[in-house]
């Protein structure tokens, strides 16, 4: 019998650990949500219908051709997700529509389990991340393009990130994500409308800005 020495366990273990980084493989075909909320659990999605009950209208939904609803200044989301089409569980895709009016934001955010894809339907759209500069680890880069229709930008996971548009005219995007929950940390409200809140002391040490500024940042967003 073969052993493995311990610098090829540890590899093995690595190898493993970011293999289970993202959305567990289904075991089966299909696992259509069951439309109960009691069912829902928190690995690999909700428990499955029966299969024997499954029609076509489980993996379908309509309604994409229009805005969705309000998520900032300017700024509207329709989104697609196990909630509206019940064959996506277990599957690990999310998508959403967002339509900008001219100048609208949508604030640095990031995605903890997912990367994310935009395609720009219409309009014209900043779009960029920011990571450690390779050539300098102390240091971020900014990778941003600016985006017209057809154009297509792709985000890696978990990284800061933010759209804007930067046209005269309303844009949409079609974004898709490769998680059935991707999760969303929005930088501004997390780090100053977080209940308890983070002391004014330890951010204005992090932003290198006095309290006062701190306070009048955190009145935004109480």
């Amino acid at each position: 019998m073969a052993f493995l020495l311990p610098t090829t366990l540890a590899i093995v273990a690595l190898v493993f650990s970011f293999a289970h980084a993202f959305d567990p493989s289904p075991l089966q075909d299909f696992c259509v949500a069951a439309n109960d909320p009691k069912s829902t659990v928190f690995v690999n999605g909700r428990v499955c219908k029966d299969p024997k009950r499954v029609t076509a209208d489980d993996f379908s939904a309509s309604g994409l051709n229009v805005s969705g609803v309000p998520a900032g200044v300017g700024l509207t989301v329709n989104t697609v997700d196990v909630d509206r089409i019940a064959g996506l569980n277990t599957l690990g895709i999310f998508m959403i529509r967002v339509d900008y009016e001219s100048g609208a934001l949508a604030t640095p955010h990031s995605h903890p389990r997912s990367s994310e894809m935009v395609f720009v339907l219409e309009g014209t759209l900043e779009a960029g991340f920011v990571t450690a500069d390779p050539s300098n680890p102390t240091k971020n880069r900014l990778y941003a393009k600016t985006l017209n229709a057809g154009d297509v930008f792709v985000i890696p996971q978990g990284l800061l990130h933010y759209q804007a548009n930067v046209g005269k005219v309303k844009a949409v995007s079609f974004n898709s994500l490769n998680s059935q929950n991707p999760g969303i940390v929005p930088v501004a409200p997390e780090l100053f409308g977080s209940v308890p809140a983070i002391s004014d002391d330890i951010l204005s040490k992090a932003f290198r800005v006095d309290k006062k500024t701190i306070e009048l940042i955190r009145s935004k967003f109480a």
